[in-house]
């Protein structure tokens, strides 16, 4: 019974871990039918923001570093979101309703991200700054021309490679001026740790067993983090425009809504989502370019499972995968059936973490076979829209 009951929280904490993670991808991938493959990035986005507030607060020390994590969830929403901003106005925006393409950019704007981490450094961000300043500054101004749509493409070609290379050459200048070139990147390719506060240590001691603090905390925060969606999304007036343009773009744009700001923004949600589930990760192993990779899978997988669209499904979806994942990987399920002869020899071949990840992932494909819209499939006119 005990290792039953230690088995069953464990995998509900795993299943908190993915829910955090597919919070933001639900809104993404659900609500907006996007398929965006730099998920995982935003949430390592968010894991090296938690990193750089806990090194701020080190230097602060005493009982500051006790009450980071609350600020770093904080830097960690706001940082992923600018990003998932960025994303979605500089490249989302004209992939809508071709969702392969979208696919293949976003999969490109992931592998950016992972070399952005390895290599950022203080000459990096002077360069890309300075191409920002250069090159929106000259669109922002050029665009209130009047005959802007004419001249939009001659003026992207123009100003595109202009700014690219006045930011390399003043950034060079730069860094051989003030030494910038010899430093190191800030975070490198090797991975670094994130030291949790002291009362997120330890467990609450339950029998023969624990609880640990950290996965307690994740799953508060989640817990949390679906309570403030479900009331954004059903209770505020932009939440309310969410649905609006997801249900009918069409009509909400006839009736007033700006479907471009509400794309936006529902893009910078998810992705703020997506650095919180950071920022919770980094609470449980070390951070490194590849972070998010390890989630991304599992956490699509749980949005389609539940259902596109629905969160309810993905609460659901995300226990249910997470506590299978760790009752068949840590053998619990093959010590129960091992009375029985085959199931459980089966079982106990899959007891290992990475074969009952093959063993979840072939259970999933079975169920889809027989459900393929998930668990809560989409009911009325919107589901052949």
């Amino acid at each position: 019974m005990i290792q039953i009951v230690d088995g069953l929280f464990n995998g509900i904490s795993i299943g908190a871990v993915l829910l955090i993670a597919a919070l933001g991808l639900a809104i993404i991938f659900g609500l907006m039918g996007v398929i965006n493959m730099a998920h995982g990035e935003l949430m390592m986005l968010g894991a090296y923001t938690t990193f750089v507030v806990q090194n701020g607060f080190k230097m602060l020390g005493g009982q500051w570093f006790e009450i980071y994590i609350f600020f770093a969830l904080i830097a960690a929403f706001i940082v992923a979101g600018i990003a998932g901003f960025i994303l979605e106005k500089g490249v989302i925006r004209y992939l809508y309703g071709r969702p392969l393409e979208t696919l293949l950019a976003t999969w490109g704007v992931s592998l950016i991200l992972q070399q952005f981490a390895r290599s950022v450094s203080w000459m990096l961000v002077i360069g890309i700054s300075i191409f920002c300043l250069l090159f929106f500054g000259a669109m922002a101004v050029i665009s209130r021309r009047n005959d802007w749509e004419k001249i939009r493409n001659w003026a992207i070609g123009l100003m595109l490679p202009l700014s690219l290379g006045i930011a390399l050459a003043t950034g060079a200048f730069l860094g051989q001026t003030y030494g910038l070139a010899a430093t190191k990147p800030w975070f490198g390719a090797q991975n670094v740790d994130v030291t949790a506060p002291s009362w997120l240590r330890g467990g609450f001691p339950i029998g023969n067993f624990q609880l640990p603090y950290a996965r307690l905390f994740i799953i508060a925060l989640t817990i949390l983090c679906m309570a403030a969606i479900y009331l954004f999304l059903n209770r505020s007036t932009w939440g309310l425009k969410i649905r609006s343009v997801t249900q009918n773009r069409q009509m909400s744009a006839c009736l007033g809504i700006p479907t471009e700001k509400v794309d936006a923004l529902t893009f910078a949600l998810g992705s703020g989502l997506a650095g919180v589930a950071g920022c919770a990760i980094s609470l449980l192993g070390s951070v490194g370019p590849n972070t998010g990779q390890n989630y991304i899978v599992d956490a699509f997988m749980v949005v389609v499972v539940g259902g596109v669209g629905k969160l309810i499904g993905t609460v659901v979806a995300a226990l249910a995968i997470g506590t299978a994942n760790y009752l068949i990987g840590a053998g619990v399920v093959a010590s129960l059936l091992k009375p029985v002869p085959l199931l459980g020899d089966l079982f106990s071949y899959f007891a290992t973490i990475s074969m009952a990840k093959v063993m979840v992932f072939a259970l999933i494909i079975a169920f889809l076979q027989v459900r393929p819209a998930g668990m809560f499939p989409q009911k009325g006119r919107t589901v052949d829209a």
